[in-house]
């Protein structure tokens, strides 16, 4: 019996004094029983200090999963833990994104529990939540199988359907390595040696006769696991190592509805008839070839197609902006990095040196090197302010295999790259012409799914970042100040700075709702320092310019594989690799094929007639499975008038039309890029 009470502060500033062992799900209760019933988990946070912001990654980690809270930081309990200590306490319910968490990696728990019903002797590894859901390992001899995972989908069904309460457990850690090491349950085993400390008690949670190691929290019983899939099965070895046994790790996902289910899974194939690297191979835009190496695509006709057009498209638009386009090579001095400071910050990630006689070069992993030399290779002055220097660089990094997919992630790529070298006073105004050209070049392109995020340094690293405060809190000020004053809305992400500056970074969202950064814009006090460039100023003295790095459309790697999924391959006119199929209704009307071949060509277009010995529609067919905007079909009648019959891709048979007007009316989409037909 509590002989004390405690403070529970709640979100609308009440204080509610509660005896000590109270806990949330009674708190709630008292409020309202819908409040109660609709609740998933709390979030606490401490009243009398400042609280630290929990720490996300891409699913939970083992340490995250099993080691010890951090009382100080804000965090999530199950409904039915005692509160001892004054906090702040939030009811959270199915409509927060941690909810989601929650709820999958309780469905985790069902699915190992499921496993042991029908197949008692697995062994057991760990389950966590994800951004798509939940997977758990597993150590069997026999593989499961397509109908062994339909079994394991619908005894989970049965699990859910018992409302089995989750109920948080403690025991001693000798005892329960003791259990697990009878058992067998070596991973078990290890993650508890791993994870607790001599002498400590081990957080476990049951639900019916299933017991696993976990530190939680879950939902209040199995049947707020409203709606589950399992996805998928992959192997992985235990600990990574191939020494070591392999390991079966089903996939699954849950949501609190079956709509939110379906939705997913609606979004889940649509992804897939998206995905650029299907698509690339059907539409014959890049191969990969492993003679040549992984994360090294080799552009064929029609995709180099797609890529010169944006190569001239967003040359055009600097140049209209004020660049000067340059050419720089390939690789450099190790001793250039050094300089840079790449080296010391980068060089993991860049290609091992090259022993050449008397020098070490190694292939550049960025550009800016090589831009800050034609900037010192003249003196400057005030007047010359500021330099804008462009250009499509290439550039090598070694990403690990594991991650390379298609032309989204590679080890050579070719960056829409610029550096803006500049006074102070000039910051805001070019930065504004920087987002200026971003705006302009999405609304082109079609691109309206994106974000802008404010990437800052995390001041305890000092081994990531350059260690010089003042210029942080200058540079992040000045962006701050830069997006105010666009009206632009932005987020701030500590820890994602470049390791010489903060930046703004363009955030691109696919069809499943993931980002990823395509354009950046960084201020760089550092590099002009590093390098001692300097410019003379209208009082005749020397001083340093600021840098702005900046990328406006990303890689012509990472853009064009965007693009193909944002379009599914149906490119808009100005982008098609191919714009216009001709299709002659039979041999005779070849002749005039050649024509408007020849006409179309002449008036810019790009152009591919079918003149095979093949049916009318066959043809037809096969120019609309490579997404070709306008098939044009002609016989007697179409010759005769010098017409042509359109079929506009999407829209079907559009009737009979005059060449010429055909012409203007497509010239017109294309001059004015729009993405409709």
């Amino acid at each position: 019996m509590s002989t004390h009470n405690i403070a529970i502060h709640l979100p609308d500033g009440s204080i509610r004094e509660v005896p000590a062992g109270t806990t949330p799900l009674d708190i709630a209760n008292s409020i309202s029983p819908r409040l109660a019933a609709a609740s998933v988990v709390a979030r606490l946070s401490p009243v009398t200090m400042e609280t630290k912001a929990k720490a996300t990654a891409e699913g939970e980690s083992e340490a995250a999963m099993y080691a010890a809270e951090d009382a100080s930081a804000t965090r999530l309990v199950d409904l039915s833990t005692p509160l001892n200590t004054d906090t702040k306490l939030e009811l959270v319910k199915e409509n927060d994104p941690e909810a989601l968490k929650v709820v999958r990696h309780s469905a985790a728990h069902v699915l190992a529990t499921a496993v042991l019903e029908l197949f008692p002797e697995t062994k057991l590894g760990h389950g966590p939540a994800t951004d798509a859901g939940f997977f758990y390992d597993f150590y069997r001899e026999k593989p499961f199988t397509p109908e062994d995972l339909a079994a394991i989908e619908k005894k989970m069904a049965e699990v859910i359907a018992r409302d089995e309460p989750f109920v948080h457990e403690f025991a001693g850690r000798d005892k329960s390595l003791e259990g697990f090491e009878k058992d067998g349950d070596f991973m078990k085993t290890h993650f508890v040696t791993k994870f607790t400390e001599p002498g400590s008690q081990v957080s476990f949670y049951r639900n019916g006769k299933f017991v696993d190691f976990c530190r939680g929290p879950h939902v209040p019983s199995t049947g707020r696991v409203k709606a589950v899939k399992v996805m998928s099965l992959s192997g992985a070895y235990w600990l990574g190592s191939e020494k070591n046994p392999q390991l079966q790790r089903v996939y699954g996902t849950a949501f609190f509805t079956q709509k939110a289910l379906d939705e997913y899974l609606a979004r889940l194939e649509d992804a897939r008839r998206r995905d650029h690297r299907r698509l690339g191979k059907e539409l014959e835009l890049f191969t990969v070839n492993e003679t040549v190496g992984v994360g090294l695509p080799l552009w064929l006709p029609k995709g180099a197609t797609v890529r010169r057009l944006l190569e001239d498209y967003i040359l055009d638009l600097e140049r209209k902006a004020g660049y000067e386009h340059v050419y720089t090579p390939d690789l450099a001095k190790v001793d250039l990095y050094i300089r840079s400071g790449h080296w010391a910050h980068y060089h993991e990630d860049m290609f091992p040196p090259m022993d050449l006689e008397n020098e070490r070069m190694v292939l550049r992993p960025m550009n800016c090197p090589h831009h800050i030399l034609i900037y010192e290779a003249k003196p400057r002055s005030y007047r010359d302010l500021p330099v804008r220097l462009a250009e499509l660089g290439t550039m090598y990094r070694y990403e690990r295999s594991g991650v390379l997919s298609g032309l989204s992630r590679v080890r050579c790529m070719t960056l829409n790259d610029a550096h803006i070298f500049c006074s102070p006073d000039q910051i805001k105004e070019e930065f504004s012409g920087v987002m200026k050209l971003v705006e302009r070049a999405y609304r082109d392109l079609g691109i309206t799914e994106y974000s802008y995020r404010l990437s800052l340094r995390d001041p305890a690293n000092k081994e990531k970042y350059v260690d010089n405060d003042a210029m942080w809190e200058l540079g992040e000020r000045v962006l701050r100040e830069a997006m105010d004053s666009l009206g632009l809305k932005y987020r701030e992400a500590r820890g994602e700075a470049a390791f010489y500056g903060p930046k703004l970074d363009i955030q691109l969202a696919d069809v499943m709702g993931h980002e990823e950064t395509y354009s950046t814009v960084q201020v760089d006090f550092h590099l002009p320092s590093q390098f001692g460039l300097e410019y003379t100023g209208a009082d005749g003295a020397r001083h340093r310019p600021v840098m702005i790095h900046r990328a406006i459309i990303s890689t012509m790697e990472r853009m064009v594989s965007y693009l193909i999924e944002l379009y599914a391959g149906a490119f808009p006119l100005w982008l098609a690799p191919v714009q216009i199929g001709l299709v002659p209704i039979s041999e005779r009307h070849v002749a005039y094929a050649a024509k408007l071949e020849a006409e179309l060509k002449a008036a810019g277009f790009r152009v591919e007639k079918d003149v095979r010995n093949e049916k009318m529609n066959a043809k037809i067919r096969d120019l609309a499975n490579q997404k070709i905007p306008y098939i044009l079909v002609f016989g007697d009648k179409e010759e005769g008038a010098g017409a042509v019959s359109v079929r506009t891709r999407g829209k079907g048979d559009q009737g009979s039309m005059a060449l010429g007007e055909f012409i203007a009316r497509a010239k017109g989409l294309v001059e004015s890029k729009s993405t409709e037909l």
